[in-house]
C-alpha cells in the first residue's frame, strides 16, 4: 500500500481559495484525532508553520500538512471536496478506514 496522501484537483482549488483568504504562509493541516463516532476524525486547521517531520503536499496553490502522527492513518487516502445537496465539504478516501460514520467525518481502522 502507498504512504502518499493525494489530494484531488477540487480540492486543490478549494484549498488555494481558502489560503488566499488566510494572508500568505498559510497552510491547511490534516490530522486525525481519538473521537468521533467511529473512534478517530479528521481535523482540518490553517497553520502557518511546519515541522521537519510533517508530510508536505503542494499542487496549484494549495499547501497540505500532515503530521507524523496522522501519517499512517492517512497512507493512500486522497482528499476530496464535494459540493452536494447535502453541502459542501472536504471528504477523505481513505483506503485504510474498515467503518466510517454516515456523515464522514469519523472512522474506524
Amino acid at each position: 500500500m502507498t504512504t502518499d496522501v493525494t489530494i484531488s484537483d477540487r480540492a486543490a482549488r478549494r484549498i488555494g481559495e481558502i489560503l488566499k483568504g488566510e494572508g500568505s504562509g498559510a497552510m491547511l493541516r490534516i490530522s486525525v484525532e481519538g473521537g468521533g463516532c467511529s473512534g478517530f476524525q479528521y481535523k482540518f486547521d490553517i497553520d502557518r508553520a511546519r515541522t521537519d517531520d510533517d508530510l508536505v503536499i503542494e499542487q496549484d496553490h494549495a499547501v497540505v500538512l500532515v503530521d507524523s502522527a496522522s501519517q499512517p492513518f492517512l497512507a493512500g487516502s486522497q482528499v476530496d471536496f464535494v459540493d452536494d445537496l447535502i453541502g459542501a465539504s472536504f471528504r477523505v478516501n481513505n483506503p485504510n478506514a474498515t467503518a466510517s460514520c454516515g456523515c464522514g467525518t469519523s472512522f474506524s481502522v
